[in-house]
């Protein structure tokens, strides 16, 4: 483990007590300096000139060094001691006030050192001036805020999953218990218990890919980036589910100019297919769907809007949320819950935004906006 130096707290103190030695030291080498010259400036006497002092007579030059001398050895003694109290006193303010200067940030460190996933609700909420100090105790409760959020999302995510993948397991075992205690289970029973097998096996995978797509999306930057027409990508996710919107004689209009955005073809298709998905699955029979896609100078735009179930502005933001079906929660027995969440992470990972608004009449209308290509 590699050693660390002395304390922030320490060296500040030690600079601090460092640059009062010296401008002390160097005031009293000027004092003494300056004492010296006021004698040798003073007025001059003939050298054979006598003075009397204390009843004796002394020559002038003699006296003129002695008093010299000893000026300056006053003043050189009143001066060390001087100096050693200027250098005790600003160590013991500078180490004090330094304290009280870092004791949020000792605040900080013992909340990072305290931080865990059961414990990210506390926060600094430092009073006092806006300074250096207070700056980075906001900055850190900010991020604790993200962190909570975070990790609760997390939570969230995690125990819809279980509840999501536990479903189908659940519909298996029921299935295969009551089959297997019939002992007069014929063909045809094995057969209807083999389609409900078979359904709920493919209601997991289809959950497991999309949390699998989604981890890629949300975690991981693009593979590909390359110029991906829009409008074919309209097209090729709209034959997957042309079938199923027929059979609910759903209505299907497309305003599709070419628009060249940049990312991964494969990923810019799931995002069309999830917003057509949707579309269709959540809309009313005899609906209406209609998709528009055009290009910008910065932008190129996929809007699907369709008609559906009345949704209140309010809780259309919650439909990005993982498991979240047509503004209800994980109830709903179509789906995964995660399209649109799909949508927002992979149009993220491309560098965009997807924003969604309610149908006055009912419904939604998505639309997302993509880098676009450069001409």
């Amino acid at each position: 483990m590699r050693r660390r130096g002395p304390g922030l707290r320490l060296r500040i103190t030690l600079l601090t007590t460092a640059l009062v030695a010296v401008v002390s030291a160097v005031l009293l080498f000027l004092g003494w300096t300056l004492v010296g010259r006021v004698f040798d400036s003073s007025p001059s006497f003939p050298s054979d000139t006598q003075v009397t002092v204390d009843g004796v007579n002394v020559d002038v030059t003699v006296l003129t060094d002695a008093l010299t001398v000893a000026a300056r050895q006053d003043l050189l003694r009143a001066g060390v001691i001087a100096f050693a109290c200027m250098v005790v006193a600003a160590a013991v303010m500078a180490w004090t006030f330094t304290g009280r200067v870092l004791k949020p940030l000792h605040d900080v460190t013992g909340a990072a050192r305290r931080l865990s996933a059961e414990s990210l609700g506390s926060r600094l909420r430092l009073e006092g001036p806006r300074d250096e100090v207070a700056e980075l105790a906001d900055t850190f409760d900010s991020m604790l805020d993200r962190l909570e959020a975070a990790f609760d999302s997390q939570r969230r995510f995690v125990a819809n999953a279980s509840h999501e993948l536990r479903t189908p397991l659940s519909v298996v075992r029921t299935e295969l218990d009551v089959t297997l205690s019939d002992p007069d289970a014929d063909v045809e029973e094995l057969r209807r218990m083999a389609g409900v097998v078979r359904a709920a096996g493919e209601r997991a995978e289809q959950l497991v890919s999309a949390l699998l797509l989604l981890a890629r999306t949300d975690g991981l930057g693009l593979a590909v980036r390359e110029p991906v027409d829009l409008s074919a990508v309209v097209e090729s996710a709209w034959r997957a589910v042309r079938a199923e919107a027929e059979a609910r004689n759903v209505r299907a209009v497309f305003r599709c100019a070419p628009a060249l955005a940049v990312g991964d073809p494969a990923l810019l298709e799931r995002i069309a297919g999830n917003l057509l998905e949707n579309a269709v699955r959540h809309n009313h029979v005899g609906g209406w769907i209609e998709t528009v896609v055009e290009t910008g100078p910065q932008w190129s735009v996929l809007r699907v809007s369709s008609s559906g179930q009345v949704i209140a502005p309010d809780r259309v933001e919650e439909l990005f949320e993982p498991f979240r079906r047509g503004g209800k929660d994980r109830t709903s027995q179509s789906g995964t819950g995660l399209g649109l969440s799909i949508v927002r992470a992979a149009v993220a990972a491309h560098g965009g935004f997807a924003q969604a608004v309610a149908v006055p009449t009912g419904g939604l209308s998505v639309t997302v906006h993509l880098p676009a290509a450069p001409r």
